[in-house]
């Protein structure tokens, strides 16, 4: 589904988002999706579409200059995090959950950071603070992408073969991950995006201060595998989360950084009992 926003200092652009196979629906218990680097909504294909055919509405988003989503290519967490909320009043939802993954999910920490109350519940996925990408792998990604692109899946998956309920049976996650590479930073022909986002995890700082600054019940769904982001890496999050009073939850799962494709039913088990907390 194609939606027009009308950024405040921008040009008004369409952005795509996947619903999940339902029609729209602004007055369900809404959940928004947010992908990380060099990657689109497909990622979320087993838990977007589970929760949108058990009573939630979803908007699995494309950033800006990514995939079919028109715009400038956010530079920085903070920019996407506008992002999120120039979504949420062009569709007309009052209150939604944030999940984010990797780079996604410190842009649904800043953003439910800045919305307060809009934001029920922030799924944490895959995250760390602070995300400090090697100065090799931010130079590739600007210079050499597809080496780039190589050495990111081979560090971030810890399996060869999806499960069954993520991508089919037999699924080569790592042959998959690089076509989905390839084919998000070839979507963008005005900017490296693969390089912007590094750049855009590398510098962000705010972390612990948009942790402090919720009001939302915090999960963090770590990877027991992950060598992107290690569960160690959340740590500064969730001690963050415990000394300023928050409802957290912490979810280990197995496998590496790719947690929704590579342990699809764990992960998706952590968001449903999560999410339907407090939700009528």
């Amino acid at each position: 589904m194609q939606i027009t926003l009308h950024p405040a200092h921008a040009p008004a652009y369409n952005a795509y988002v996947y619903t999940g196979g339902k029609d729209f629906d602004a007055a369900k218990p809404t959940v928004v999706f947010i992908h990380g680097v060099l990657n689109d909504h497909s990622v979320w294909i087993l838990q977007s579409r589970y929760l949108a055919h058990h009573g939630f509405n979803v908007l699995a988003v494309d950033l800006p200059g990514h995939g079919r989503s028109e715009g400038e290519a956010p530079a920085s967490v903070e920019e996407a995090a506008h992002f999120v909320a120039d979504l949420l009043d062009a569709t007309g939802v009052k209150q939604a959950a944030l999940v984010g993954h990797s780079w996604g999910s410190l842009i649904a920490l800043q953003a439910a950071a800045n919305l307060k109350e809009r934001i029920t519940h922030a799924v944490l996925v895959g995250t760390a603070f602070p995300m400090k990408v090697s100065p090799a792998l931010i130079e590739a990604s600007l210079n050499e992408p597809m080496k780039a692109l190589h050495m990111v899946n081979v560090f971030s998956r810890a399996t060869l073969a999806a499960p069954p309920s993520a991508l089919g049976p037999g699924t080569w996650v790592y042959g998959a991950s690089m076509a989905l590479g390839r084919r998000v930073l070839a979507s963008n022909a005005k900017v490296n995006i693969f390089h912007r986002g590094f750049v855009a995890c590398d510098s962000y700082a705010g972390g612990l201060e948009a942790m402090s600054a919720l009001t939302c019940p915090v999960l963090f769904v770590l990877g027991a595998n992950d060598q992107m982001t290690p569960p160690k890496a959340a740590k500064s999050l969730i001690d963050q989360a415990k000394a300023s009073g928050k409802t957290y939850h912490v979810v280990n799962v197995p496998m590496g950084h790719h947690q929704m494709t590579e342990s699809p039913e764990e992960t998706l088990k952590a968001m449903k009992d999560f999410l339907s907390q407090d939700i009528a």
